[in-house]
């Protein structure tokens, strides 16, 4: 990509819901990113070996869905969570990144988004300590800042995490409560967002009201007022300078996944707000230009 691209790897869980297909589909529609490689995480929700799942589902998404005939490379992680907080899970998404982060420094660093369990990431430090120098994480995940992992993707491998933390890597976070006041979508909202969107954004919807149905809508009640969170494109609004953020002290995690605070762990960085006025149009300017340019849906696969 070109210089002013900002390389990034990005491990989401798609599948589990629906907010990784979202930020797989703005990350991949944006010229802004130069997409190093993006690699699947597991989640208990899906069937095991669930990070093969979760790969299948990332795939549809590339393949089918976007319709890209050439994409960055795609790789299945870990299916388990860490059995230890020194051992890593080694597999090829993990050696990717290491081997990827070597044209990084602490100057002009990998930014590793990750959405789904740290599981893969967190295996790579354990390889490679001195990738900590060369990555940055920014992460979904938490709860919030006072009570810290009781959060879905910190619980699918708490001791990632404690790894991630416990190490010198730059850490931002994009947590669920920010994510809930900021990201939410209502029905109607999701629809006048995304349905009239081409092929992708149909799908989008499509996705949206399946998951809504099963998952958010009350049971045989006509009642559509509860909202679903678009989570993860946390991370992007943050790349594209759409948040605010603050320092706070560097947290420990507790076996019970809260946090302390000890002193001397230096500082990580905590998203307060996103704009989501910026985000959301910007999210359908990218899909539309994709769109103009690039053949989705029905014209894609009778090409």
């Amino acid at each position: 990509g070109s210089a002013a691209q900002k390389p990034v790897i990005l491990s989401p869980d798609v599948g589990n819901e629906i907010d990784d297909q979202w930020a797989v589909v703005y990350l991949l529609t944006n010229p802004a990113f130069d997409v190093r490689a993006i690699v699947s995480a597991h989640a208990p929700s899906l069937p095991a070996p669930s990070a093969h799942a979760t790969y299948l589902k990332l795939l549809e998404v590339v393949e089918q869905r976007l319709a890209m005939a050439a994409h960055p490379p795609l790789f299945e992680g870990s299916s388990l969570p860490l059995a230890d907080a020194k051992t890593p899970r080694s597999n090829d998404a993990v050696r990717f990144l290491i081997e990827t982060s070597r044209a990084f420094s602490r100057d002009a660093r990998l930014d590793v988004l990750t959405i789904g369990a740290a599981t893969d990431v967190a295996s790579a430090v354990l390889e490679d300590p001195s990738i900590v120098d060369r990555i940055r994480i920014i992460a979904m995940g938490f709860k919030n800042l006072r009570e810290g992992g009781n959060e879905y993707n910190i619980q699918n491998d708490p001791t990632a995490w404690r790894v991630l933390l416990d190490s010198g890597a730059p850490v931002v976070i994009g947590s669920g409560d920010v994510c809930a006041r900021d990201l939410a979508l209502s029905f109607d909202g999701a629809k006048k967002l995304v349905s009239e969107h081409g092929a992708v954004g149909a799908w989008l919807w499509q996705e949206y009201q399946a998951w809504y149905y099963r998952n958010v809508k009350p049971l045989r009640v006509d009642d559509f007022s509860k909202p679903w969170v678009i989570w993860d494109i946390i991370t992007l609004a943050y790349e594209q300078g759409m948040t605010q953020q603050e320092s706070v002290p560097r947290p420990r995690m507790r076996s019970d996944l809260t946090f302390e605070q000890p002193p001397n762990r230096g500082a990580i960085e905590w998203i307060t707000r996103v704009d989501a006025q910026r985000l959301w149009p910007d999210f359908l300017a990218k899909l539309d230009a994709y769109q103009r340019t690039h053949a989705t849906g029905a014209a894609a696969v009778t090409r």
